[in-house]
């Protein structure tokens, strides 16, 4: 009796999540969701596996990092639930809230916010800190899709519509510079160019905006010493392995040792002290040690399989004149597989240290909330895609009747 009860509530649960509107037919993505599981399991063991070390150093418990992701797990599933069940005519609706609010919380951040290696990033809120840049994303690419609705004839036709998306993204990025927090700005510039570009800007704004960002980042780069550092060091680590290269020739001896299998989940050397960040935003490296090139491929794989399916329901999406979920799907793909290249590229040393997580895998509460947040966002954007999708049939059912 208790078994049937508990099932019965999973089945009322689920079936208010993703309500049946036509018998027989699959009205989510059952692919999506199953790579978005796959790989938040796949981080919850390689951050188990890398972090033991770190936790037993500072606190002497060396679960204590595998507790903490654990509960971010959960209340990452609770956010998702939540988020499944919002209509994406109320995100597009709110998307002005939602930027100015994201806008007013870089602004308390940068006063009121925790300091940690010289950054102020975090807000604190009781056990939990609140990295507010990674809500920052999500918000403007929330903001632009409705604006790409709202503004699209003239994003198209007038230069000013081409600027408006572009000075909300430059105050953005000016407040987030003063954390100082670069990574995070190459990721939304890449995101929001790509957006645009997938609107229908012309090429010439397009090409300008690009040359204008590359020049700006370049600028970052050679006026702030510890940035032109990390380039000096991505180009040459092997010059002072012991100095400012250190952390990533530990990477890259730790990818050397994984070979084609791995050492095997929790062999890892590196982990044991010598890889600094070993299950944040170096837990690639992790991996690549214990599970080799095979382990590496299968989770890039799965990667590439989510920014895919991101791109392919946006697409689908517009299709079904969808626009404002289009456009938001979209960008949610641009992000997570650009934001995967900077991560994976940053600990192969092809490009320099951003100090961005892994999508779904690395360790912290904040990004695991705001990118299960737009999973959520892109299951709920299919499911109502394939729920429109269903309404003609079911109209011409009735009117044959």
């Amino acid at each position: 009796m208790q078994l049937s009860l508990f099932s019965d509530r999973w089945a009322a649960l689920w079936s208010n999540l993703f309500p049946r509107k036509a018998p027989g037919m699959q009205l989510y993505d059952r692919t999506l969701l199953v790579l978005i599981l796959t790989l938040a399991i796949t981080g919850l063991l390689m951050v188990t596996s890398a972090s033991m070390a770190e936790g037993a150093k500072l606190t002497g418990d060396p679960y204590h990092f595998v507790k903490r992701q654990l509960l971010f797990l959960g209340t990452a599933m609770m956010i998702g639930v939540a988020v499944l069940q919002v209509p994406m005519q109320r995100w597009e609706q709110f998307s002005w809230a939602l930027m100015l609010a994201a806008l007013v919380l870089l602004v308390v951040v940068l006063i009121g916010g925790r300091t940690v290696n010289g950054a102020t990033r975090w807000l604190p809120l009781g056990p939990f800190n609140l990295q507010v840049a990674e809500v920052a994303k999500l918000a403007l690419f929330v903001f632009l899709a409705g604006y790409l609705v709202r503004r699209h004839q003239e994003l198209r036709e007038e230069i000013k519509g081409f600027v408006k998306p572009v000075a909300v993204l430059a105050v953005y990025a000016g407040l987030i510079l003063l954390q100082p927090d670069l990574g995070t700005v190459v990721v939304m510039f890449v995101t929001v160019m790509g957006m645009l570009f997938l609107a229908g800007a012309s090429l010439g704004k397009f090409i300008t905006l690009a040359l204008v960002g590359v020049g700006l980042v370049v600028l970052l780069i050679v006026v702030e010493p510890y940035r032109m550092a990390r380039v000096m060091n991505f180009m040459d680590p092997w010059e002072d392995p012991f100095g400012s290269g250190y952390q990533l020739t530990q990477s890259l001896m730790a990818y050397g040792r994984g070979d084609w299998l791995g050492q095997g989940l929790g062999n890892s050397i590196q982990k044991l002290e010598y890889l600094p960040e070993a299950h944040t935003d170096f837990i690639f490296a992790v991996l690549g040690e214990e599970l080799g090139f095979i382990g590496v491929v299968t989770v890039l794989a799965l990667l590439l399989a989510l920014a895919f399916r991101a791109l392919w329901i946006g697409h689908l999406a517009l299709k079904q004149e969808q626009a404002f979920a289009g456009y938001l799907a979209y960008g949610i793909g641009i992000w997570f597989s650009f934001q995967t290249a900077v991560n994976v590229g940053a600990s192969v040393g092809v490009l320099p240290t951003k100090g961005l997580t892994l999508p779904l895998v690395s360790y912290g509460g904040s990004s695991l909330w705001v990118m299960t947040a737009a999973s959520a966002m892109l299951l709920r954007i299919d499911h109502e895609r394939r729920v429109a999708q269903s309404q003609p049939a079911k109209v011409t059912e009735a009117s044959d009747e």
